[in-house]
Protein backbone atom coordinates (compact mmCIF):
# COMPACT_ATOMS: atom_id res chain seq x y z
CA UNK A 1 0.00 0.00 0.00
CA UNK A 2 1.11 3.51 -0.74
CA UNK A 3 1.52 5.15 2.68
CA UNK A 4 -1.75 7.09 2.31
CA UNK A 5 -3.78 4.47 4.15
CA UNK A 6 -5.21 5.62 7.46
CA UNK A 7 -5.55 3.34 10.41
CA UNK A 8 -9.08 3.25 11.75
CA UNK A 9 -8.13 5.36 14.80
CA UNK A 10 -6.37 7.95 12.60
CA UNK A 11 -9.52 8.23 10.47
CA UNK A 12 -11.69 8.80 13.53
CA UNK A 13 -9.23 11.25 15.06
CA UNK A 14 -9.42 9.63 18.48
CA UNK A 15 -12.02 7.66 20.33
CA UNK A 16 -13.18 10.01 23.07
CA UNK A 17 -16.60 10.66 21.57
CA UNK A 18 -17.04 7.56 19.40
CA UNK A 19 -19.35 4.64 20.09
CA UNK A 20 -19.07 1.51 17.96
CA UNK A 21 -22.36 -0.29 17.26
CA UNK A 22 -23.62 -2.84 14.74
CA UNK A 23 -26.84 -2.27 12.82
CA UNK A 24 -28.68 -3.55 9.78
CA UNK A 25 -28.79 -0.84 7.08
CA UNK A 26 -32.60 -0.62 7.15
CA UNK A 27 -32.71 0.00 10.91
CA UNK A 28 -32.64 3.34 12.66
CA UNK A 29 -32.01 4.17 16.30
CA UNK A 30 -32.94 7.18 18.43
CA UNK A 31 -30.80 8.55 21.24
CA UNK A 32 -31.88 11.07 23.87
CA UNK A 33 -29.37 13.72 24.92
CA UNK A 34 -29.81 15.51 28.23
CA UNK A 35 -27.58 18.58 28.28
CA UNK A 36 -29.05 19.51 31.68
CA UNK A 37 -29.07 23.24 30.81
CA UNK A 38 -30.97 25.62 28.55
CA UNK A 39 -30.11 24.87 24.90
CA UNK A 40 -32.15 27.67 23.32
CA UNK A 41 -29.02 29.06 21.63
CA UNK A 42 -27.79 25.67 20.35
CA UNK A 43 -27.83 24.68 16.69
CA UNK A 44 -27.80 21.00 15.70
CA UNK A 45 -26.47 19.35 12.54
CA UNK A 46 -25.62 15.80 11.52
CA UNK A 47 -23.90 13.99 8.68
CA UNK A 48 -22.42 10.62 7.80
CA UNK A 49 -19.95 8.96 5.50
CA UNK A 50 -19.62 5.29 4.67
CA UNK A 51 -16.15 3.81 4.62
CA UNK A 52 -14.62 0.41 3.97
CA UNK A 53 -12.05 -1.01 6.35
CA UNK A 54 -9.74 -3.77 5.15
CA UNK A 55 -10.16 -6.17 8.08
CA UNK A 56 -11.98 -6.51 11.36
CA UNK A 57 -11.31 -8.87 14.23
CA UNK A 58 -13.18 -9.41 17.47
CA UNK A 59 -11.94 -9.85 21.02
CA UNK A 60 -12.47 -13.52 21.76
CA UNK A 61 -13.36 -12.84 25.41
CA UNK A 62 -15.64 -9.80 25.16
CA UNK A 63 -16.94 -10.03 21.59
CA UNK A 64 -16.04 -6.35 21.08
CA UNK A 65 -14.64 -5.30 17.69
CA UNK A 66 -10.86 -4.86 17.60
CA UNK A 67 -9.54 -2.29 15.12
CA UNK A 68 -5.85 -2.63 16.07
CA UNK A 69 -4.86 -3.77 12.57
CA UNK A 70 -7.73 -2.18 10.62
CA UNK A 71 -7.09 0.36 7.85
CA UNK A 72 -9.53 2.56 5.97
CA UNK A 73 -9.16 1.63 2.30
CA UNK A 74 -11.86 3.82 0.78
CA UNK A 75 -15.34 5.20 0.97
CA UNK A 76 -18.69 4.38 -0.65
CA UNK A 77 -20.86 6.95 -2.40
CA UNK A 78 -20.44 10.59 -1.40
CA UNK A 79 -17.59 11.60 0.86
CA UNK A 80 -20.22 13.05 3.23
CA UNK A 81 -24.01 13.07 3.37
CA UNK A 82 -26.01 15.63 5.35
CA UNK A 83 -28.74 14.33 7.66
CA UNK A 84 -31.82 16.59 7.67
CA UNK A 85 -32.07 18.01 11.21
CA UNK A 86 -35.76 18.86 10.75
CA UNK A 87 -36.45 15.13 10.36
CA UNK A 88 -33.85 13.50 12.64
CA UNK A 89 -33.25 16.03 15.43
CA UNK A 90 -36.06 16.89 17.86
CA UNK A 91 -35.62 19.44 20.63
CA UNK A 92 -37.91 17.95 23.26
CA UNK A 93 -37.38 20.78 25.76
CA UNK A 94 -34.94 23.65 25.15
CA UNK A 95 -35.17 24.98 28.76
CA UNK A 96 -34.46 21.49 30.18
CA UNK A 97 -31.82 20.70 27.55
CA UNK A 98 -33.38 17.55 26.10
CA UNK A 99 -32.82 16.57 22.47
CA UNK A 100 -33.55 13.39 20.52
CA UNK A 101 -31.32 12.41 17.62
CA UNK A 102 -32.18 9.57 15.26
CA UNK A 103 -29.58 7.73 13.22
CA UNK A 104 -31.46 7.30 9.94
CA UNK A 105 -32.11 4.04 8.15
CA UNK A 106 -30.78 3.16 4.69
CA UNK A 107 -27.45 4.89 5.30
CA UNK A 108 -25.86 2.42 2.89
CA UNK A 109 -27.77 0.43 0.28
CA UNK A 110 -25.00 -1.42 -1.58
CA UNK A 111 -23.37 -4.81 -1.24
CA UNK A 112 -22.22 -6.33 2.05
CA UNK A 113 -20.46 -9.61 2.77
CA UNK A 114 -22.45 -11.79 5.18
CA UNK A 115 -20.55 -11.91 8.51
CA UNK A 116 -17.88 -9.63 6.99
CA UNK A 117 -14.36 -9.73 8.39
CA UNK A 118 -12.72 -8.22 5.28
CA UNK A 119 -13.87 -5.19 3.29
CA UNK A 120 -16.17 -4.26 6.15
CA UNK A 121 -18.72 -1.51 5.49
CA UNK A 122 -18.86 1.05 8.29
CA UNK A 123 -20.87 4.25 8.46
CA UNK A 124 -19.57 7.08 10.61
CA UNK A 125 -22.45 9.25 11.84
CA UNK A 126 -21.65 12.58 13.47
CA UNK A 127 -24.15 14.57 15.55
CA UNK A 128 -22.89 18.12 16.16
CA UNK A 129 -24.10 20.89 18.40
CA UNK A 130 -22.98 24.50 18.17
CA UNK A 131 -23.33 26.86 21.10
CA UNK A 132 -23.63 30.46 19.97
CA UNK A 133 -21.86 32.87 22.33
CA UNK A 134 -22.21 36.26 20.66
CA UNK A 135 -19.97 38.20 20.32
CA UNK A 136 -17.38 35.51 21.20
CA UNK A 137 -16.70 32.58 18.85
CA UNK A 138 -19.10 29.65 18.74
CA UNK A 139 -18.27 26.46 20.64
CA UNK A 140 -18.71 23.30 18.58
CA UNK A 141 -18.82 19.75 19.93
CA UNK A 142 -19.95 16.44 18.51
CA UNK A 143 -20.58 12.79 19.15
CA UNK A 144 -19.89 10.06 16.60
CA UNK A 145 -21.07 6.52 16.01
CA UNK A 146 -19.06 4.02 14.03
CA UNK A 147 -21.78 1.71 12.71
CA UNK A 148 -20.67 -1.66 11.42
CA UNK A 149 -23.25 -2.27 8.69
CA UNK A 150 -24.40 -5.88 8.82
CA UNK A 151 -25.73 -8.12 6.10
CA UNK A 152 -29.45 -8.75 5.81
CA UNK A 153 -31.47 -10.46 3.09
CA UNK A 154 -32.59 -6.97 1.99
CA UNK A 155 -29.15 -6.22 0.50
CA UNK A 156 -27.03 -8.03 -2.07
CA UNK A 157 -24.37 -10.34 -0.65
CA UNK A 158 -21.12 -9.24 -2.18
CA UNK A 159 -17.88 -7.32 -2.04
CA UNK A 160 -18.61 -3.60 -1.45
CA UNK A 161 -15.37 -2.70 -3.30
CA UNK A 162 -16.43 -4.49 -6.50
CA UNK A 163 -16.81 -2.18 -9.51
CA UNK A 164 -20.28 -3.65 -10.21
CA UNK A 165 -21.63 -2.54 -6.82
CA UNK A 166 -24.56 -0.13 -7.11
CA UNK A 167 -22.73 2.27 -4.77
CA UNK A 168 -19.40 3.53 -6.12
CA UNK A 169 -16.30 2.57 -4.11
CA UNK A 170 -13.54 5.21 -4.03
CA UNK A 171 -10.14 3.66 -3.29
CA UNK A 172 -7.95 5.93 -1.16
CA UNK A 173 -4.97 3.59 -0.94
CA UNK A 174 -3.40 4.73 -4.22
CA UNK A 175 -3.21 1.11 -5.35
Amino acid sequence: MAGRVLSFSQYLGGSDNVKVIEMLPEHQKTYTYDFDLDITDYAFTANYSTIVIDELTYNINTGEPNFATSNVIGYLGSASTTIDPSTYVTVVSAPAGTVKFTIPQNRYTGWIFPDARTNVVMTIVEFTWTIRFLPTPDVVDSHRWAIIERYTADVVAGDPTDASNTVTFVDITGA
